[in-house]
């Protein structure tokens, strides 16, 4: 009998197939919209700014200063009304081996510019006039002793010599398909909601679970049975959009999804997910009184626990009272552990916690629902 109750549900889950968009189709074109639209974020080498130079000096310095500028991958020459910001050379600008007459580069801001944006382009600009000062430092040395003046060119510049940094143990910098592949399989998950409440309620307006009731079959048996089916769903669906991450997005020229931990602790989480995503769902079909009503208020939830879980927004950018606040939505302990398992290598351990805590959440939220089914079975509600 009871195999037969999950064989109905697999029927019946299968038969929605709107619903089944909205579970795969829906986190997946957000999967690729994100990824893409956010590829640039962690690249240095794409950051640019368009400038203008504007050369009073016309020095041998200013000349050589302007080609440096020029070939820079990071600045982009426009015109003067369409600069961010325009470099200018004053006259006197050459005489960089005068100290006392010495004359400072001006920049000029167009527009509103943030102040850390500011900043990245006066170190830009500033590594490029450090380089043509040592130029300049080993014309004079060579003067002297050939020795001291090769000894400039050990002088390096580049980060990659000067810095050894990691991200969570790993060399290489997270991309952004790193970032939208957890956040949106935490957020479509959740949206088991549309088919489960959709047949729950069917059911129990046409009497289908009181007859089951009546026929000495357990509320425990009738929810479990409910389970089983969207568990099967909920794994699924986490590898598609995996694979989305993973073969689909690397053809919009983005960076392909990385699992640099765990398997096995990926597929613990995701249960635990899994079980937390049908303990809410479970306990709004039960509450609610029609599948319209049950899909309004799983989706307005939905969206709110996605809002303040770092969904929508990374929480790394929320102040630090809404960061506070993000700890109370189930998604939010979803997400991070997804995060601990593409960005820091997580194992089964690092996860643990977050995997626990949804799996007592969504335990809790199956006992509820189950009440409230039994009181509305044994009312006839």
């Amino acid at each position: 009998m009871f195999s037969a109750m999950i064989r109905k549900e697999f029927l019946l889950v299968l038969r929605d197939k709107q619903a089944l968009m909205a579970l795969f189709i829906m986190p997946a074109v957000f999967i690729l919209i994100m990824s893409v639209s956010m590829r640039d974020i962690f690249s240095q080498d794409t950051v640019h700014f368009d400038v203008s130079i504007d050369d009073l000096d016309t020095s041998e310095i200013s000349k050589n200063l302007t080609a440096k500028i020029i070939k820079n991958k990071n600045f982009h020459i426009v015109h003067k009304k369409d600069a961010q910001f325009i470099i200018q050379m004053p006259k006197g600008f050459g005489n960089i081996e005068d100290e006392q007459n010495k004359t400072k580069l001006n920049i000029f801001v167009q527009g509103t510019v943030k102040s850390d944006v500011l900043e990245m382009f006066k170190s830009k600009l500033l590594k490029n006039i450090v380089k043509l000062e040592l130029n300049v430092m080993k014309m004079r040395l060579g003067e002297f002793s050939d020795e001291a003046a090769n000894s400039i060119d050990l002088i390096s510049l580049s980060s990659n010599d000067l810095f050894n940094v990691t991200y969570n143990k790993n060399k290489d910098i997270p991309n952004s398909t790193q970032q939208s592949v957890p956040a949106w399989i935490v957020f479509g998950m959740f949206f088991i909601i549309i088919p489960m409440s959709t047949i729950y309620i069917n059911e129990r307006k046409q009497n289908t679970l009181a007859r089951l009731n009546s026929m000495n079959i357990s509320i425990f048996s009738i929810t479990f049975s409910k389970i089983i089916p969207y568990l099967f769903i909920a794994q699924v669906q986490m590898w598609v959009m995996v694979a989305v991450g993973m073969f689909i997005v690397p053809l919009f020229n983005t960076p392909a999804l990385e699992i640099n931990g765990s398997v096995i602790a990926l597929i613990f989480l995701s249960f635990a997910l899994s079980i937390s995503a049908i303990g809410l769902s479970t306990l709004i079909a039960a509450s609610a009184n029609s599948s319209e009503q049950a899909t309004t208020i799983g989706g307005i939830l939905n969206i709110l626990l996605g809002s303040i879980g770092g969904v929508m927004v990374p929480k790394f950018i929320m102040p630090e009272s809404m960061q506070k606040l993000a700890d109370i939505s189930p998604m939010s302990w979803g997400l991070d552990g997804f995060l601990d398992i593409f960005l820091k290598g997580g194992n089964f351990f690092m996860v643990l916690n977050e995997s626990l805590m949804l799996i007592f959440f969504g335990i809790i939220a199956l006992m509820i629902s189950m009440l409230i089914l039994y009181i509305r079975l044994d009312r006839g509600l």
